[in-house]
């Protein structure tokens, strides 16, 4: 493998683990959002009309999971 081959293998691969480290980091921020949601409509401050907004959060986490597996 030639020097070019390995410098572009390095990028590609540099590119990859800051694709997982923002995955990770939107996950936080998901997690956080679906928890708040749950206590808010366990405290009554949300109503089952805005259950839409769970479900997309939930999508939003199952998509970012999807390459963990």
């Amino acid at each position: 493998m030639g020097t070019k081959d390995k410098l572009l293998l390095q990028h590609e691969l540099e590119v990859m683990a800051g694709i997982l480290e923002s995955k990770a980091q939107y996950r936080k921020i998901v997690k956080a959002g679906i928890a708040k949601w749950v206590k808010d409509f366990q405290d009554g401050r949300i109503e089952i009309k805005t259950v839409d907004d769970l479900k997309k959060l939930i999508e939003i986490d199952i998509e970012l999971q999807k390459d963990e597996i």
